[in-house]
């Protein structure tokens, strides 16, 4: 089969054809064997790019599996072969999940409680960027802030994937919604989801922006801080906090550590939150499968869409970490399979 191996650290934009490459293409790659009773392989339709795999390929991400290594999380595909204790699912079902790696390959093999099933009408290659991002989205927001009908909620880097996740279902759970993105396009498409106000870091003030806002709305700040950005914008962003808000912390998108000041979250009685979505599964994995659960219930009754800006090949690997290196994604980069290749405009 073919797959993406990471055999050193390094800058995965580098031209696979570049010694230099930390990633190859193996063509024939051995194919995954079924390894338990209940273990099934799955012929891999697409696979999502994240920030996380990025980092990781990079040597910056907080796991750092052995190399060599196949990178990659969330996917979606057909059943390709299962166990004999299998009772879930049969060979050409449209499943989807997330593995800890190996997900940038034809096949992975995981065990049928890892998998879930896609429910006709979904998109399947939509529904391969759906477990990370709006996974993490709806864990951060609905698990741990408890977002309620009529809260504000302020959503950082709203434009990357997470950040549509959250402005949707934060949406979806009845809050007003304010989004911060640079561009006008990215300001256009969140619009055109419903976000109540858009501020454009190309030519606004967030700050201001946003307390006019709240002024005009009879709104007394910010209940819900969604934040996978870090840096300068975190510390603007806790101005406008109000008593009681929640804090949660997502990424450092930025490359930047914020510092969230003791005495005033003490002062204010904020909660902060540190959402690291992966963990859950070691921790608490009865919270991820009921979240993904929801998540595809919502996907396929049309209260969430997933926005694909680019896909590619897996030889073309290397241009879809440069389009997330790039910030030229708007919501999620794919690899897939079988499929001609989708470029954004930017």
């Amino acid at each position: 089969m073919e797959a993406l191996l990471c055999r050193k650290l390094g800058d995965p934009t580098v031209s696979l054809e570049d010694n230099n490459s930390p990633i190859v293409l193996s063509k024939n790659h051995p194919i995954p064997q079924l390894d338990s009773p209940t273990a099934v392989r799955v012929r891999i339709k697409a696979t999502s790019l994240n920030f996380a795999n990025y980092l990781q390929i990079l040597g910056k991400y907080q796991e750092k599996p052995s190399l060599p290594f196949i990178p990659g999380s969330d996917f979606s595909g057909f059943v390709d072969a299962v166990g004999p204790k299998v009772s879930n699912f049969r060979v050409g079902d449209a499943v989807c999940s997330f593995a800890a790696l190996g997900s940038f390959a034809q096949f992975i093999v995981v065990d049928q409680s890892q998998l879930f099933r896609v429910p006709q009408g979904c998109d399947l290659v939509a529904a391969g960027a759906l477990a990370v991002a709006f996974g993490t989205s709806h864990v951060a927001l609905v698990h741990r802030a408890q977002l309620s009908s009529g809260q504000v909620l302020l959503v950082l880097g709203a434009a990357g994937g997470v950040g549509l996740a959250a402005v949707q279902i934060g949406k979806a759970c009845g809050a007003i919604v304010i989004a911060v993105a640079r561009g006008a396009e990215k300001v256009q498409l969140l619009k055109s989801l419903g976000v109540d106000h858009v501020v454009d870091l190309g030519n606004e003030n967030v700050t201001q922006s946003i307390k006019q806002f709240l002024q005009a709305r009879r709104l007394k700040g910010i209940d819900v801080l969604y934040d996978p950005v870090g840096g300068k914008l975190t510390k603007e962003s806790l101005r406008l906090l109000k008593w009681g808000a929640h804090i949660l912390i997502i990424g450092f998108a930025s490359g930047e550590i914020p510092v969230i000041p003791a005495n005033i979250a003490l002062v204010k009685n904020w909660t902060v939150h540190g959402l690291y979505w992966g963990s859950y599964k070691i921790h608490r994995p009865g919270v991820l499968e009921d979240s993904l659960k929801e998540l595809l219930s919502w996907l396929a009754r049309g209260l969430i869409s997933i926005h694909i800006s680019h896909s590619y090949p897996l030889s073309e690997a290397y241009l879809a970490f440069s389009a997330i290196k790039d910030r030229k994604v708007i919501g999620k980069v794919m690899i897939v399979f079988d499929e001609k290749p989708t470029r954004s405009k930017l």
